[in-house]
């Protein structure tokens, strides 16, 4: 039977059992792999499938440390300044209310959704659609908090605000007394987990989970 599915045409072959790779939108037929492994495109070698051991609990596990990462991130101060007998303690929050102080609404707007709203909102999606494949309960509702998460992907931009951090900071240090804070650590250990976590949730292994409940509705 394996043998005669294998030599069925792509047309014939159900949905479930094919994969569009993202990169050059090779069809193919949907690839079997073992713990720790993946499967590349064979035209472009764009990874395609890749399945991690334990995958739920590592993911939990920093989503988790992303979370209590998220307030000092955002509050403790990221730097210290002495400039001119004048000493102020900035923090991710600080800067959003001085835009905001001196008349820049909407770039303190901008700043405030993609550095803390949208990176937040992000990060409890991510804890639902866990909670959802480890209870094994409501895999519906995590499918929605899922494909709110790739919506909103591509607007927390963690790296940027770290990357203005880091061009302050080298302008900064030749002109005033620089002093790091521990905000700073906490910021990018906050954008590592963040990555890891991203790394470790692979898109596939992900969705296959949320759809086992299809699966098993389409079995009865």
């Amino acid at each position: 039977m394996p043998e005669q599915a294998e030599q069925r045409p792509l047309s014939e072959l159900p949905l479930h059992d094919l994969i569009a790779c993202h990169e050059c939108d090779l069809l193919m037929r949907r690839p079997e792999i073992g713990e720790e492994q993946k499967a590349c495109c064979p035209r472009c070698g764009y990874e395609l499938v890749v399945h991690r051991s334990q995958m739920e609990r590592r993911a939990l596990a920093l989503v988790l440390t992303a979370l209590l990462l998220f307030v000092p991130a955002n509050f403790l101060p990221i730097m210290k300044l002495n400039l001119l007998g004048q000493t102020t303690h900035d923090t991710v929050w600080t800067g959003v209310v001085g835009l905001y102080n001196t008349g820049m609404e909407g770039v303190a707007l901008l700043v405030f959704l993609c550095s803390m709203v949208i990176p937040l909102i992000k990060l409890l999606c991510q804890l639902a659609v866990l909670i959802c494949i480890n209870t094994r309960r409501a895999l519906g509702l995590g499918v929605t908090f899922y494909r709110l998460y790739h919506h909103l992907k591509e607007w927390g931009m963690l790296e940027v605000y770290l990357m203005g951090i880091l061009v302050s900071i080298v302008k900064l240090i030749d002109l005033a007394d620089l002093h790091l804070g521990i905000g700073l650590v906490c910021f990018i250990g906050l954008l590592l987990a963040q990555v890891w976590l991203e790394v470790t949730m692979s898109p596939h292994q992900v969705w296959d989970a949320l759809d086992a409940e299809g699966e098993t509705h389409a079995r009865h």
